[in-house]
């Protein structure tokens, strides 16, 4: 820890520290978890702290005061933010007001870049002190939005480490945090203990499936999984498969598109538990996101997949020159585990990688995602929360 760091905790976090209100926002299950994180460090390093503003089930448990539910939000896709885009005018309104009111001590946005950035840029006009907490994937694609980050916030708590050099390039303050997902998940986990947990015989092989948190994904991802854990199980008379849903919505809106298959699958489901099914799993076919990084935290072989919308894809196809898109690939800067994008992902494309996944071995990748896992094990709340704290002070 640098010497300013240890001041700065000190001071703070002294016997005459004064209390502290902090605006917090984020807009989907990945900031709900790097929201709650950072919440809990920061009540770590400081005796009494509020937070308003708007998060799931974990910063509401970490002592957030929401200002409405995060799934208003969680909207994904061009088409569809236009069709939601009176109702988040209106949240984005109200969290202006909120805050402009309430005049937090410094207010976080994290990820949801359209909607979080112009509420920064309008605080920091106001006088109040902003972060932004994931940094925007300016360096793949519409760079020149780095401008506009740079009038939108001070200070921007990054977890990909190659973005340093991207945000030194334009003098814009940026610093790598790690994830807490890496200080979070064991560097080994048992997929023994994981079959142990969720009550499995150990004598099968077992394909996780993983279908996304958003109901657009899950619409589009449940056909294709499906149609590939068909042929699979045709194949293998000792498969089966684990299937984790985010939250009953999305439970009720994948079985709805088992039953019209009118098929019998081998299948357990689960509420949550999504990190015990990925580590009781042999191999998984997952949607592109946060639970990408899991796997690759967990060590497990997985089949990326993700599909758009086709007016949704035929709007960013034209912007995007990334040329892979999931969490695993963009740290490895190359293709370290296998992406399947709109016309690719088909039941019989994904069956057959999951076979190569299962007949071939691993060691080589599993390799590389501890050594990733290691370099992202930084103590991410604590790195962010002394950086906010020092904008703070």
């Amino acid at each position: 820890m640098s010497d300013v760091n240890c001041t700065t905790t000190s001071t703070i976090a002294g016997a005459h520290e004064r209390p502290l209100l902090i605006g917090i926002v984020a807009g989907e299950a990945s900031g709900d978890i790097l929201g709650a994180n950072l919440m809990k460090a920061l009540s770590e390093r400081h005796h009494d702290v509020q937070f308003v503003g708007v998060g799931g089930a974990r910063m509401s448990n970490a002592g957030l005061v929401s200002l409405f539910p995060m799934e208003t939000l969680s909207v994904m896709g061009i088409v569809d933010v236009l069709k939601q885009l009176p109702s988040l005018l209106r949240a984005r309104k109200q969290v202006v007001q909120a805050m402009l009111t309430r005049k937090p001590d410094v207010f976080i946005g994290i990820d949801a870049p359209d909607f979080n950035l112009p509420i920064e840029k309008k605080l920091k006009a106001a006088g109040i002190p902003t972060v932004h907490y994931v940094s925007p994937s300016v360096w793949a694609w519409r760079p020149k939005r780095i401008f506009g980050i740079a009038e939108a916030t001070e200070l921007v708590l990054g977890i990909l480490p190659f973005e340093a050099d991207f945000y030194a390039k334009y003098q814009v303050p940026y610093k790598f945090v790690g994830h807490p997902l890496a200080d979070e998940i064991p560097l080994e986990w048992s997929k023994q203990s994981a079959r142990e947990a969720l009550a499995l015989t150990g004598d099968k092989t077992y394909v996780g499936i993983l279908p996304g948190s958003r109901g657009s994904e899950v619409g589009l991802l449940a056909e294709p999984f499906i149609d590939a854990a068909i042929r699979l199980q045709d194949e293998h008379p000792n498969l089966e498969f684990l299937v984790a849903f985010a939250n009953e919505k999305r439970q009720d809106q994948f079985l709805d598109a088992l039953k019209k298959r009118e098929t019998q699958l081998r299948i357990h489901t689960f509420l949550g538990h999504s990190q015990t099914v990925i580590a009781a799993s042999d191999v998984t076919m997952l949607a592109s996101g946060t639970v990408s990084l899991e796997t690759m935290l967990i060590k497990r072989p997985m089949v990326v997949c993700y599909r758009f919308g086709w007016l949704n894809y035929q709007l960013l196809r034209h912007f995007v020159s990334l040329p892979h898109f999931s969490l695993p690939n963009l740290l490895e800067g190359g293709p370290l585990v296998l992406e399947l994008l709109q016309s690719e992902v088909t039941g019989t494309r994904i069956a057959d990688e999951i076979n190569q996944l299962l007949e071939h071995d691993q060691s080589a990748a599993l390799a590389r995602f501890a050594e990733h896992h290691a370099m992202l094990r930084r103590d991410a709340g604590k790195e962010a929360a002394l950086a906010v704290l020092q904008l703070i002070r």
